[in-house]
């Protein structure tokens, strides 16, 4: 017989089983949580295997400098596979931005650009600042590879892979800034309210 001191509600929590505590970062790692318009997402930034990008984008993110920025870019494969990455950042606010980063190709850290890899967005090699994108289904041909010196992988997704696919799949513009962005500018870009190290 439940007690009568006991609701229904409580009896049901004490039989129902703890949920588990997140889990920590690995060694080596630094979680950061992107609270955008459209939904939380989690990223686990690796700050032993590629340290020079990785405390770039932390600097970003302990400085606020990526609060209230979007995701202003969606670029999906042409070939209907839903795949693709979408563009974030300071999106060529000058006023928002650090120094220029040295560059840290894939060959040098290890990392891939696998399905949810988190990565520098640049022009020429050494030119990233504070624009970043993340990955949707892999995308081998961001890595280096013989003279192509590829982007900056530097992290990956932990949580939030269905907001990260929600953004993907947003209303673009048909124009672009150049032939390879073309059609790939969100219309209503989804705000990063705030980017925040967890647990801080």
């Amino acid at each position: 017989m439940i007690p009568r001191f006991l609701t229904r509600l409580a009896f049901l929590a004490l039989c129902l089983p703890a949920l588990p505590a997140a889990a920590p970062p690995a060694p080596g790692q630094v979680l950061v949580r992107l609270q955008t318009s459209e939904g939380p997402i989690v990223v686990a930034v690796e700050t032993k295997k590629a340290p020079i990008t990785a405390a770039n984008f932390l600097r970003y993110v302990d400085s606020g400098r990526f609060d209230d920025t979007t995701f202003y870019r969606a670029a999906r494969a042409s070939n209907g596979s839903g795949n693709g990455l979408i563009q974030g950042g300071i999106d060529r606010r000058m006023t928002r931005a650090f120094n220029p980063i040295a560059h840290e190709p894939t060959s040098k850290t290890g990392l891939k650009h696998v399905d949810g890899t988190l990565s520098m967005a640049r022009n020429a090699p050494g030119t990233a600042m504070g624009e970043f994108f993340i990955t949707v289904g892999p995308a081998a041909t961001l890595d280096a590879k013989g003279s192509y010196v590829g982007y900056a992988a530097f992290g990956h997704v932990v949580s939030g892979m269905p907001v990260v696919r929600k953004i993907l799949a947003k209303p673009t513009y048909p124009g672009g800034y150049s032939r390879t962005t073309m059609g790939q500018s969100i219309i209503d870009k989804p705000r990063i309210i705030t980017a925040r190290r967890v647990g801080r």
